[in-house]
């Protein structure tokens, strides 16, 4: 991993693909480092708060986009005091490119889970903390593949643990990299 620079790393991908438990082994790697759960932000709206549904309505993606600029600007804070940042958050269509334009910081390394959709299905079934509802694997899973733009590293972890999955972003961070 390179480590000149202290870099920001960010892991996307569908809920249940991995992003939270990957993200804090990757972030451990580092010396001084920062994982960054995009998620909080949503989480700290009390009134109002707009989910994003399959149909979403501009206030609802205004919403989001809110959310992605206070990560960026996060995780550009973080940065300028010398940790590496790795920020973990569902950040799927279109929404990436403006995720990598509210993030300063360059190089932006950007790594993609994408684990097979049935792989995805059995991991939410075993898992305590359920985040589909509104949305289902399948129809979130094609927003990632079809309207994603391929940027930084995609990587199939459908048949690697947790820790497999760290090693190799670690070993291919390089091929993560966004100067844009």
């Amino acid at each position: 991993m390179e480590r000149n620079e202290p870099p920001v790393v960010l892991i996307t991908g569908i809920m249940a693909s991995g992003k939270s438990t990957v993200a804090q082994l990757v972030a451990e790697t580092f010396p001084k480092s920062v994982h960054l759960r995009g998620d909080v932000f949503r989480k700290m709206i009390v009134n109002d708060r707009r989910e994003v549904r399959p149909d979403a309505g501009e206030d609802q993606l205004e919403q989001l986009r809110l959310r992605y600029r206070l990560a960026a600007a996060a995780a550009d804070t973080y940065n300028a005091g010398g940790f590496a940042v790795v920020v973990q958050d569902v950040v799927v269509g279109q929404m990436l490119g403006d995720f990598i334009g509210f993030v300063k910081t360059r190089p932006l390394h950007v790594v993609v889970l994408c684990p097979r959709p049935e792989v995805v299905a059995q991991r939410e079934a075993n898992r305590a903390k359920k985040g589909y509802g509104i949305w289902t694997v399948a129809e979130l899973d094609d927003v990632l593949r079809r309207e994603t733009p391929r940027v930084g590293l995609w990587l199939d972890s459908s048949d690697w643990t947790p820790e497999r999955t760290a090693r190799e972003i670690s070993l291919r961070l390089p091929e993560a990299r966004i100067e844009g």
